[in-house]
């Protein structure tokens, strides 16, 4: 007989520490990169690196809605791609000088961070699977 847990109002997707690595990932990526973009940039770089930073902490979100835990992992997987793709949006704007080292630096530092994050949680979420299915 299965147990369920009830639910908890004050626990969803932004008490995951994914999540919050993610949003300060997106939040920096907002306040410190697109911001030194040059206008010409506006409808590659800029748009490339804004859906980077949504899609990381929305995917998270999404795949925590969703009822089963191989369909919420896909979402998960979705969002650390768009974190590693991050890293390379970040690159570019350094190779390009569109941004100094300090800010690649620290840019690098929170993508590692989000990524290590959001693999424990992917890695909790398949011990959970894993564990359904030796029940």
């Amino acid at each position: 007989m299965k147990v369920f847990s009830r639910y908890d109002s004050q626990r969803d997707f932004t008490t995951l520490e994914a999540w919050r690595k993610a949003r300060e990932l997106k939040l920096f990526l907002y306040a410190e990169v697109i911001p030194r973009l040059p206008a010409d940039e506006k409808f590659n770089l800029n748009v490339q690196i804004r859906k980077v930073g949504v899609s990381g902490t929305a995917n998270i979100a999404e795949g925590y809605g969703r009822y089963h835990y191989r369909d919420a992992i896909r979402f998960y997987r979705i969002s650390r791609g768009s974190i590693y793709e991050s890293k390379d949006h970040l690159t570019s704007c350094y190779d390009l000088r569109y941004i100094s080292q300090p800010i690649f630096e620290k840019g690098l530092t929170l993508i590692e961070q989000a990524k290590v994050a959001l693999n424990g949680y992917i890695r909790y979420i398949e011990n959970r699977i894993q564990d359904q299915e030796t029940r």
